[in-house]
């Protein structure tokens, strides 16, 4: 996982405050939060729950991270100093939509960390590894329209777009996924299963929320 300080140019061109590279750190660390999902439950699938434990709490840990970081960013936005008052206010609803990623993404590894041990058949724990690794692509494709609404407004538009694209194949898979519950109901324990559903509707909550952060990405390309 990339941990790298990268630049913004949005974010640079309202002047390098305090509040912006708190904003920064918030934003890189609510995407790592959606790549220690996905390789924890890469892992469970694996059977590795010992390895999957480790990523859950690396998760938990930098969603901490994430929580403080927001505090940060609201207390020092909120000065009224760090940007011109529509610009502060899109930054806010960034941050929050983003904060709202990680915690659907932590919601999803207590489910995970609940199941461990659990017998889940093979067929639904690749479903979940696939929604993850397409989630991981999600918020990779955000990240880079978030990079660009300023130097690249068009790209920027171009590639929300095509987050939306790729959160509706996680639909598509959740809805199969879902399905699938008929077919072992008879076979999983009755608490694993209701928990195994909890851990897919976060899933695509997760995506849903990056597809909502790709909507009001719209928005703000379009003023640039």
């Amino acid at each position: 996982m990339t941990l790298e300080r990268k630049t913004y140019d949005w974010f640079e061109q309202r002047r390098k405050t305090r509040g912006l590279e708190l904003a920064h750190d918030q934003i890189t660390k609510a995407f790592d939060t959606v790549t220690w999902l996905h390789k924890a439950t890469k892992s469970f699938s694996e059977k590795n729950f010992t390895e999957a434990q480790k990523y859950i709490e690396n998760l938990y840990k930098t969603e901490e991270g994430v929580d403080a970081l927001r505090t940060d960013v609201f207390m020092e936005l909120s000065k009224g100093a760090a940007l011109v008052a529509d610009y502060r206010e899109d930054l806010l609803h960034l941050v929050k939509r983003l904060d709202t990623l990680a915690d659907h993404t932590k919601d999803a590894a207590r489910c995970l960390e609940m199941l461990s041990g659990a017998d889940i058949p093979q067929e639904l724990t690749d479903k979940t590894v696939f929604m993850t690794g397409k989630l991981v692509e999600t918020a990779q494709t955000l990240r880079s329209s978030i990079e660009k609404i300023s130097s690249d407004p068009e790209e920027a538009i171009k590639e929300a777009k095509q987050v939306g694209d790729i959160e509706h194949a996680i639909d598509i898979e959740y809805l199969k996924t879902k399905s699938l519950f008929v077919k072992y109901g008879a076979t999983i324990n009755c608490g694993a299963m209701v928990i195994f559903d909890d851990l897919v509707e976060f899933i695509e909550q997760a995506a849903d929320m990056c597809a909502d952060t790709a909507d009001y990405i719209l928005i703000l390309s379009s003023r640039q």
